[in-house]
C-alpha cells in the first residue's frame, strides 16, 4: 500500500488531494517519480484517468463517516536507521 495515500473519505478533500493520491498511485505502481519524456504521455494520462476515476468513487459513495476509531491522521514517522541505532536493536 502506498502509505503517502491518505484515506479521502474520511476527511474534507478537494480535487488537488485527489489529484495528488493519483500521481502517487501512479508513481508506486510505475516506478518512476518522474518518467522520461518517452513515457511522460501514457503517465500523465494514466494520473488524470485515475483521479477521475477515483473521484467518482469518492462521489458515489458519498459522505457519510467512518466509524470511530477506523481511521486517524497522524504524522509521516522517520525511521532511524543509523548504524549505531541499528546496533542497539
Amino acid at each position: 500500500m502506498c502509505r503517502s495515500i491518505l484515506t479521502l473519505r474520511a476527511i474534507e478533500h478537494d480535487e488537488n488531494d485527489v489529484e495528488a493520491a493519483a500521481l502517487q498511485f501512479v508513481r508506486k505502481i510505475s516506478g518512476y517519480r518522474k518518467p522520461s519524456a518517452k513515457n511522460e504521455e501514457a503517465f500523465n494520462t494514466a494520473v488524470q484517468e485515475i483521479t477521475a476515476i477515483t473521484q467518482k468513487l469518492l462521489d458515489d459513495l458519498g459522505s457519510e463517516t467512518l466509524p470511530a476509531g477506523t481511521f486517524e491522521l497522524r504524522a509521516p514517522q522517520r525511521v532511524n536507521l543509523t548504524p549505531k541505532v541499528l546496533a542497539e536493536r
